[in-house]
Parts: C-alpha cells; sequence; structure tokens
C-alpha cells in the first residue's frame, strides 16, 4: 500500500507503542515491499527511498521489537543477498494492516460529512 499524497483523502495512522517508538503507513509500507520484492534496496527503490534510509528503518524495527522483524542473507559468488520477513514481522505487518482497514471503517461516515462540508473548490481532491 502507497503511502496517501499530501492531497489524499483520510487519515494516516501511526502506532506509538513507547517512547521514540512507533509503526505507521511508512514503515508498514516498506515491510510490504520487502515481502514482494526480497530485498530492502529494492523496497527502499520502490518507495523512492535511498538503501539506507530503508536499511535504517529495518534496523529500528529490528531493535523495537523483542526479536528481528526482518532477516536478511549476504549474497554469494555471483549472487546478490536478500531480506524477508520473520513471523514477527508478518504479524506486526497484518496487525497494522487490519488497525489501518478498522480506523478508515471507523471514520469513513464523519469524513465523509467532513467532505461535504468543504468548499467546492477544496473538495476537488477525489477521495
Amino acid at each position: 500500500m502507497k503511502q496517501p499524497s499530501k492531497a489524499a483523502v483520510g487519515a494516516w495512522l501511526r502506532i506509538v507503542l513507547g517512547a521514540e517508538t512507533a509503526i505507521g503507513p511508512g514503515k508498514a509500507d516498506l515491510l510490504d515491499n520487502i515481502v514482494a520484492t526480497g530485498s530492502i534496496a529494492a523496497a527502499g527503490r520502490r518507495m523512492s527511498m535511498s538503501y539506507r534510509r530503508a536499511w535504517l528503518l529495518v534496523d529500528e524495527m529490528n531493535t523495537m521489537f523483542r526479536e528481528p522483524v526482518v532477516t536478511t542473507s549476504k549474497g554469494g559468488k555471483g549472487g546478490g543477498g536478500g531480506a524477508q520477513l520473520t513471523d514477527l514481522g508478518r504479524e506486526v505487518l497484518s496487525r497494522y494492516r487490519r488497525m489501518q482497514a478498522a480506523t478508515s471503517a471507523a471514520i469513513d461516515e464523519d469524513l465523509q460529512a467532513l467532505r461535504s462540508a468543504l468548499s467546492a473548490s477544496k473538495r476537488a481532491v477525489s477521495p
């Protein structure tokens, strides 16, 4: 799932688990892209993110939880390494996406009411 643009209608869910410990749409999207590509570098590229930034976010998540959410393997001769979600990583991503869907459903009626109260020029952005 791609992070909404500034013009998108809705809300971004950021789960704060403790001091300087949170997961939001960016980290969840990074995990989704690691699943899709099998690579931290490729996942970062899909999100227009440098490898260093992607790696730092993975490292942050790996130290945030009691065990890593992403594991990596080094490439052998002529082959590249890879990355995959651990069981905990799949659980974290699944629970975040479930909370995200529940949040969207819970606010939909109020969000539509607020959108209908906007002036026509402000409503021009499609949902």
